[in-house]
């Protein structure tokens, strides 16, 4: 799970520097696996062309005069056709990296010219995939300051080691309410969406399937009139930061909310789905032409969304190419369903399909923002593709039901040997968004819907624990036994051992062989065929079955 620190305080309110946060993640069971603090991008400086003259040996190449705001200019090569006096833009002298074509520069001799240096483009610095020409900026941008920290470069990224039983934290948002409940900061409460919804949403969704948990609950909207362009600067940064390419504005919200709230989302264009949608099992046979360009063979397993045409979506997973948004896309279908984490998972491994829509679904989300995410992703619509919103439907859905667990506040002493007051306790498990009723010794612990790995006094023991500091626990010997060479070892392995000594002693040899083997060993005795190959291999080195 990835985030860059201004995109965490969006929602948290704090002076904590990074190393504070960092430090204050890994302690209440968040482990950061690595920050990048964008040194990288320091070297790179905002440089005006005084002059540009044609190469004398080559007729794309011009030789520019760069002022990097020192009075001292140097030269440089190059071959974009942008390049101008008075352009201004991002400047790597020799010695600078340049992540995007992954090369260190030095002083080069391009057709007899010395060249000290670069102007970059997007694409050299992982902007974008913009390689058209150098970047230009604006006249009143700053000569021979930085360009991080003009263009924004300069926001560490963060990424946390995730638990599969923390579905919560899979948000950003969830990472701050953790933090705020830790004390490091408050957390922003989020304003509830404004905007005026006009008119029905006429498209029907049915859900037809013998096991209502698959497909909890469906809620939808159409918005009419958007129009399809790219995302905001600040959302595609966002995006490219924790490894996504921007697509377009529609495509883009959708994959914002995942990592922002937690919420995955499908788009489809209202103009290509032909009928009413069905929430179904898939027939045997079936296939889906998915986003991701691949055909997949579809079964009664998988649980699709599909129209007229056939599937349209494999629920919770990877929306269809036919129904996906363009350019041209002028009305769409705003979804916002809730999937059975085991089916999802599943299907999934099943079909080799590994998204962030399913990496949530799986470990579960919030049902109860399942309306209120559908609410935030239209408003995130409105404002960047313009059109009109529709009433909101919803189908399928039953509520929420809280699971109320009995906790003995005198549990934290007795399982962690931490001495935590009964009014630390019922705080810390009030900022996480627990509600605890009742008073004295044992309460009531209400839990909230998205913790559902939650399911007993243990589990609020060890909220308790990790934010009030698993540091704290003082080291303690374990009690004697009071019995010395008392039997250890269980008859069987007693035996398994005395076999094996007896065996070796009369010169015998142990071989323990692995089951998986590489390719290329297999082959060399007479294995090597496809039925004895790994769908999912743990390594290259292990991808067959050994053949005997």
């Amino acid at each position: 799970m990835k985030f860059t620190l201004s995109w965490l305080k969006d929602h948290l309110e704090t002076d904590a520097t990074l190393d504070q946060i960092c430090e204050r993640l890994t302690a209440i069971g968040l482990e950061v696996e690595d920050v990048d603090d964008k040194a990288a991008y320091q070297p790179f400086t905002i440089a005006k062309v005084i002059s540009a003259e044609q190469h004398p040996n080559a007729d794309k190449l011009r030789v520019l005069m760069v002022d990097k705001g020192d009075g001292k200019p140097v030269q440089i090569v190059c071959g974009a056709p942008n390049a101008r006096a008075g352009l201004i833009g991002a400047l790597a002298e020799p010695g600078t990296y340049v992540p995007g074509i992954d090369v260190t520069l030095s002083v080069g001799n391009i057709r007899g010219v010395e060249s000290h240096g670069m102007m970059c483009s997007e694409k050299e610095l992982d902007m974008s995939d913009s390689h058209d020409g150098i970047i230009d900026l604006p006249e009143d941008a700053p000569v021979g300051t930085p360009f991080a920290s003009y263009a924004g470069l300069d926001d560490p990224v963060i990424e946390i080691n995730l638990t599969p039983n923390r579905p919560d934290c899979t948000s950003i948002f969830g990472i701050a309410r953790d933090l705020a409940a830790s004390g490091l900061g408050t957390l922003k409460q989020p304003k509830a969406p404004e905007f005026k919804a006009e008119g029905e949403t006429t498209q029907n969704v049915k859900i037809i399937l013998d096991d209502e948990s698959l497909c909890p609950g469906f809620a939808w909207r159409l918005v009419r009139g958007v129009k399809n362009g790219p995302s905001p600067k600040w959302m595609q940064k966002r995006l490219l930061a924790i490894g996504l390419r921007p697509i377009s504005a529609l495509v883009d919200v959708t994959n914002y909310m995942t990592f922002d709230q937690g919420r995955p989302m499908h788009v489809f264009d209202a103009d290509k789905v032909k009928g009413e949608l069905v929430v179904r099992r898939a027939q045997e046979g079936e296939e889906i032409l998915a986003l991701d360009a691949r055909t997949y063979k579809l079964n009664p397993a998988n649980v699709v969304i599909a129209d007229d045409n056939g599937p349209e979506s494999i629920g919770g997973i990877m929306g269809g190419e036919h129904s996906g948004c363009d350019e041209n896309t002028t009305n769409v279908l705003i979804e916002s369903a809730l999937w059975d984490p085991i089916n999802i998972a599943k299907t999934g491994r099943n079909q080799g399909i590994i998204t962030d829509a399913r990496y949530r679904f799986e470990r579960g989300v919030d049902p109860e923002y399942m309306v209120p995410g559908l609410e935030r992703t239209t408003e995130l619509v409105l404002d960047m593709c313009g059109g009109t919103a529709a009433e909101a439907r919803v189908t399928g859905y039953k509520g929420h039901d809280k699971k109320i667990v009995d906790f003995p506040f005198s549990e934290v002493k007795r399982l962690t040997g931490l001495t935590v007051s009964n009014d630390e306790s019922r705080a810390i498990l009030s900022g996480l968004g627990f509600e605890v009723s009742g008073t004295g010794e044992k309460v009531k612990v209400a839990v909230p819907s998205w913790r559902p790995d939650i399911d007993g006094k243990a589990d609020l023991v060890e909220e308790v624990m990790r934010i009030f500091g698993v540091d704290k626990i003082t080291p303690e010997p374990m009690a004697p036994t009071g019995s010395v060479n008392g039997k250890i070892l269980t008859t069987i392995q007693i035996r398994t051992r005395s076999a094996k000594r007896a065996l070796a002693a009369r010169g015998m040899m142990e071989a323990v062989t692995w089951s998986f083997i590489s390719a290329d060993q297999a082959k060399l005795f007479g294995g090597g065929s496809r039925a004895l190959k790994l769908v999912n291999p743990i390594a290259a080195d292990m991808s067959d079955m050994r053949p005997s």
